[in-house]
């Protein structure tokens, strides 16, 4: 696509945003073969440690290609690794990118999801020049549809039946944010 990205090093009151290391592959492993974690997705949790490694290679890949960033997620006061927050599929021509994360279940419920996406959402609209990001949640994952919502991300529709979670067929929603309609403070 381009040239590659910089890897943005972010920092709010309580979460740093890094790039991931080699030593975060155990971590990383934990967080996807935790099949409460991962019940909204459309992959199954991992059983095999290798699939740490070949994640922490396509992070590699997507800031060289310059498609897109993703990054570790850490409690400030304790380096705690609690999960990962993404903007991929970047198109300069179209000044869009998406936008993802996972948290482990301990890290649920306290603001960290949207403390860290806020952050990278506020590198991204500054460094990518974006126009929009969107955003896609399994329509039974309300508390991600929330995090979205107070993002100021907009639901714009319902993907029926776009994917299978689990064996079972299942609908998302499609949240997109603007940068008109973005509040960056």
């Amino acid at each position: 696509m381009g040239a590659s990205l910089p890897t943005p090093a972010l920092r709010t009151a309580r979460l740093r945003l890094r790039a991931f290391e080699a030593t975060d592959a155990d971590d990383l492993f934990a967080l996807h073969s935790d099949a409460h974690v991962l019940r909204y997705w459309d992959s199954p949790p991992w059983t095999d440690r290798a699939r740490a490694e070949r994640f922490l290679e396509v992070c590699r890949q997507m800031e060289r290609d310059g498609t897109g960033t993703r990054l570790a997620v850490e409690r400030a006061s304790d380096g705690a690794f609690i999960g990962w927050c993404t903007v991929a599929g970047w198109n300069p021509e179209y000044r869009s990118a998406s936008l993802g994360y996972c948290y482990g279940e301990a890290a649920w419920g306290h603001g960290y999801a949207t403390e860290a996406a806020h952050a990278l959402l506020r590198w991204a609209f500054d460094t990518l020049d974006l126009n929009r990001v969107q955003a896609e949640t399994d329509t039974r994952n309300v508390a991600s549809a929330r995090v979205l919502e107070k993002l100021g991300f907009v639901r714009e529709g319902t993907l029926r039946e776009d994917c299978v979670v689990n064996g079972e067929v299942s609908d998302s929603w499609v949240f997109g944010l603007l940068r008109r309609e973005w509040q960056p403070a």
